[in-house]
């Protein structure tokens, strides 16, 4: 098997020069013969950033949403006519405990139907004969996941039971795509082996919603080691000091909006 996965970072909190930042990822992925949007950040950034790069996304097969935060799926506005698909929970109206604004997508289900062809799954897909949705997470650790930060609009704790990611088959492993890791990211990808049926793990990307040195950072940095992933890309929601001891520990792989990688 030789190389089957372009990945390009289209929004992220860091952008190369000439290229647009903001709070918000979206990732283009192609492989298989398979062209994905996997989430479209906050904005049309991600929109400029492809023709920057010149990047024809009317050409992608399919749009992956990871889960219904603002900061993933409002660039939604600026896209239709496109196979869309996610879980079937990312359409609530959600909110921070100690805010006010909804941090749900702008766009409601409604007219999410009304723009592309909806495809709901709390189940993992096979999208291509590598690639991987991953569906509902099941939080199996004592670490991950026990608490949360959000409330539903009836007041309600939001655990966002929504977020999911991707998973490829490479030669050299598995390699896990995440948006934010609300259900944990160590959750995420003993969820991505049992889908595949693959136990190596080649790298690891995306948000994984550590900010702090607690004992969910240290147990998830002590965990990616054990999963001998050689390639561990933190962004989006990771932030100083956690993401500094994630490059202590795993060197610096910086992810920055106008960068590809290849797998």
């Amino acid at each position: 098997m030789n190389e089957i996965m372009k990945l390009i970072f289209l929004s992220d909190t860091k952008a190369r020069q000439n290229f647009q930042s903001e709070h918000g990822l979206s990732f283009y992925i192609e492989g298989d013969q398979k062209k994905i949007l996997f989430d479209t950040g906050a904005s049309n950034v991600f929109l400029k950033n492809a023709e920057k790069l010149g990047l024809d996304l009317d050409s992608v097969d399919m749009v992956v949403l990871s889960h219904g935060h603002f900061d993933h799926g409002d660039g939604l506005q600026f896209i239709d006519q496109k196979t869309l698909i996610c879980h079937p929970g990312c359409f609530v109206k959600r909110y921070r405990k100690h805010g006010s604004g909804n941090i749900g997508l702008a766009l409601s289900k409604s007219e999410i139907q009304s723009k592309f062809d909806l495809s709901l799954s709390k189940e993992s897909l096979q999208l291509s004969q590598h690639l991987f949705f991953l569906g509902e997470i099941p939080r199996i650790n004592d670490f991950e996941a026990r608490k949360t930060k959000f409330i539903l609009e009836g007041g309600e704790e939001d655990f966002i039971l929504d977020d999911s990611g991707l998973a490829c088959i490479t030669e050299r492993g598995l390699v896990v795509i995440s948006g934010c890791a609300h259900s944990g990211i160590c959750n995420m990808i003993e969820h991505a082996k049992k889908v595949t049926g693959i136990r190596q793990v080649e790298a690891v990307i995306g948000g994984f919603h550590l900010k702090i040195l607690d004992n969910q950072t240290h147990k998830t940095i002590k965990y990616l080691k054990e999963t001998g992933a050689s390639k561990v890309f933190p962004s989006h929601c990771t932030m100083d000091p956690a993401l500094s001891l994630f490059y202590d520990e795993f060197g610096r792989n910086e992810v920055i909006a106008g960068t590809e990688i290849f797998f």
